[in-house]
């Protein structure tokens, strides 16, 4: 059995991951750390666990999460995880970090977006940890960087296309809608019900938003050459789901039949992505509670522009059930083990 501690476990993504590994069949919950709710249960906490595990949260600079686990998955904010994941590392501990703080392999890109890093020795150490594209190095890594729930959706929706030159790599334009859980479960005015209920509404308008560095990181590294990208994110009155709109132009002489064939080849051996085909759109609801991403698309012959779409449940693989599918092949396993369930519907 694989013994798990989670670092952060009193918000949306530490339940996702506690909810996940219930049902994990190689994974023990050993301990599970909240500096504000320290020596509550669980499952006063969230109710929801009741009859479902005993565990009482603690604090996340416990010896047991250094000493007594095989992995430990860090949900804390940005700039938290930091702090904490070297003594683990040293310690033999492998880390699934749900922060932004080991994405960005760049010192400078990092503390350009999101401040100070402490740790910077560890960025050329961290894994990003998309599946799809580094499951032979997140295998052999101890410290994994797991995707943002913005990212995820954008580089599966865009790197066959990519990969085989398809588009013009100047006139990516993202248009990105993200469910309310996206912003976590503290408190603000801005996710207040009164203020997100019957609204909808953009927001870090003009090349602003954190994920942007990340998307342009990985996007960079598939098609050789540095690009940049138009990013628009929107806040959604919906609890969860991120669908995300992406315009690009195709290059000369590329069909949609150039463009399925892509999909295709590359999304052959990989399970957590859904070709929903040329002309089918997918939906939020559809991936709801799930690991999937779902991805249609669709020449505008008239305007000669190329939309693909992605849905994903931004709680589920943009965040927690991804770091479950990376925890899976870091220790051998299938990475379907724990997550190949249906979306809830509705």
């Amino acid at each position: 059995m694989i013994r798990v501690g989670i670092i952060g476990g009193s918000g949306y993504t530490g339940f996702e991951l506690i909810r996940i590994l219930l049902y994990h069949p190689e994974v023990e919950i050993v301990a599970v750390s909240s500096r504000g709710q320290e020596n509550q249960p669980l499952s006063d906490y969230y109710p929801a666990f009741k009859n479902f595990i005993n565990l009482k949260y603690i604090t996340p600079d416990s010896q047991i999460f250094k000493s007594d686990v095989d992995l430990v998955f860090s949900a804390l904010p940005h700039g938290a995880s930091m702090e904490i994941v070297p003594s683990m590392i040293n310690s033999g501990v492998k880390v699934i970090d749900l922060s932004a703080d080991f994405r960005i392999s760049s010192k400078e890109t990092y503390e350009k977006w999101y401040g100070t890093h402490k740790s910077p020795d560890l960025l050329d150490r961290a894994v990003y940890g998309l599946p799809e594209l580094y499951s032979h190095e997140i295998a052999s890594s101890d410290l994994v960087a797991n995707p943002g729930c913005y990212p995820t959706s954008v580089i599966l929706a865009l790197v066959p296309l990519l990969k085989f030159n398809l588009i013009e790599i100047g006139s990516i334009i993202i248009d990105s809608k993200s469910g309310v859980t996206g912003a976590g479960r503290g408190l603000s005015l801005a996710t207040h019900f009164c203020e997100v209920n019957e609204g909808f509404k953009a927001y870090k308008v003009g090349g602003v938003h954190r994920h942007i560095p990340e998307i342009e990181q990985e996007l960079s590294k598939i098609c050789g050459t540095p690009l940049k990208v138009v990013f628009t994110p929107h806040l959604v009155p919906m609890s969860r789901g991120i669908l995300s709109t992406i315009y690009v132009v195709p290059a000369d002489s590329i069909s949609s039949r150039h463009v399925r064939d892509a999909y295709e080849e590359f999304y052959r051996d990989k399970p957590f992505v859904r070709l929903c085909g040329d002309g089918a759109m997918p939906s939020t609801l559809q991936v709801r509670g799930s690991n999937f991403c779902d991805i249609g698309w669709k020449f505008d012959e008239r305007n000669r522009m190329l939309i693909v779409v992605s849905a994903i449940d931004n709680l589920m693989r943009g965040a927690s059930g991804q770091a479950v599918c990376n925890m899976n092949i870091m220790f051998g396993l299938s990475e379907t083990i724990g997550l190949m369930t249906p979306p809830w519907q509705p």
